[in-house]
């Protein structure tokens, strides 16, 4: 049940120990002969955003004050889905209602697939599976106020707390932007509990700095299906997307050690050369000098190896979860078999 945020029994807590803490620190100070006082985080990030950003302090402070504690967000954020084992997650991911919704979105934008893939050399079929994935493509863009989200994640959450208090640096700067090309983006906007915008679901930083004005009307508003499909366009394109090239490639392992293959980040480091040498044999043609990463997913019948390549990796800087890039993949693959041949 969300509070506002000072008046919650967590805050409460936190307000407590830092009355503590400012009460020893302004002991200490005066002791030293100085006088200044030690701000609480809300009026510190406040007096920061007016320093480097030009906001107003005290505004600004007051604003963050009246946003709400959210106690689900902090639990949601302990258990994500992509923790799941991967043919849970597949599963709810990967249906044949998603699958007729895919190729029906596909059908009702194709022109501006057909120019984003052009312009960005960033496969359709990518670009209509991430929206699918994150958004049902379009249909579930989140109900949560960003502000509100950002602000419990950045003061409540101390595990990701510099993360998000960098998010919300970035989304105040973003609605000051929005607004002056007409966006009109305001701190009453809606998206997903860690704070995520739109149809493609771009964190303030990545709208920032990836989203596109698409339909050429002036103003970035992921909210649109134009903007959303150049921007995830972009942003793979950004991140080294390569037009043609494989993502990933089962292999059959044996009984090579693996402990020193897996476990070494999702970033190929490592030719596949090199991988067979050491006896992990791909099951696809995939070239020996393509650098690759080893990793494993958890299927019904067990455990199943892959080699991760570049595009690989790429898809996973939209989400950094093997499970996230490999569902994606998945679905974009069987909405290219599920499209009808070009004349």
């Amino acid at each position: 049940m969300a509070n506002n945020l000072w008046q919650h029994p967590v805050w409460r807590g936190i307000a407590a120990l830092l009355f503590v803490f400012c009460a020893a620190q302004a002991l200490a100070a005066e002791a030293r002969g100085e006088t200044e006082p030690v701000p609480n985080p809300m009026a510190a990030f406040a007096a920061e955003m007016a320093e480097r950003h030009g906001f107003d302090a005290a505004v600004l402070e007051k604003t963050l004050r009246e946003t709400r504690f959210l106690n689900g967000i902090i639990r949601a954020m302990d258990a994500p889905a992509t923790a799941l084992p991967w043919h849970e997650f597949r599963n709810r991911h990967i249906t044949d209602s998603r699958i007729r919704a895919g190729l029906q979105f596909w059908i009702e934008h194709q022109a501006l697939l057909e120019r984003a893939a052009a312009r960005y050399r960033v496969p359709p079929e990518l670009i209509v599976a991430t929206i699918g994935v994150e958004t049902l493509f379009g249909k579930l863009t989140g109900n949560v106020v960003v502000l509100d989200a950002l602000a419990t994640l950045a003061f409540g959450y101390p595990r990701r707390a510099e993360f998000f208090r960098g998010e919300l640096e970035q989304f105040l700067l973003l609605t000051r932007e929005l607004n002056r090309e007409g966006g009109q983006l305001g701190s009453g906007i809606r998206g997903s509990f860690a704070g995520a915008i739109g149809i493609p679901q771009f964190m303030p930083g990545s709208y920032r700095k990836y989203a596109v004005d698409f339909d050429g009307d002036g103003v970035r508003d992921l909210r649109r299906v134009a903007d959303a499909i150049g921007s995830v366009a972009n942003y793979y394109s950004e991140f080294g997307w390569r037009e043609g090239e494989q993502v990933v490639v089962p292999v059959d392992v044996g009984n090579s050690p693996l402990d020193a293959l897996l476990g070494l980040g999702l970033q190929p480091h490592l030719a596949v050369a090199e991988y067979r040498k050491r006896g992990v044999v791909p099951l696809e043609p995939v070239p020996d000098q393509a650098l690759a990463t080893l990793f494993v997913t958890q299927s019904a019948a067990g455990p199943r190896y892959w080699l991760g390549l570049n595009n690989f990796y790429v898809i996973t800087r939209y989400n950094r979860s093997i499970n996230y890039a490999m569902v994606v993949h998945e679905l974009a693959q069987l909405l290219r078999q599920g499209r009808p041949a070009a004349p």
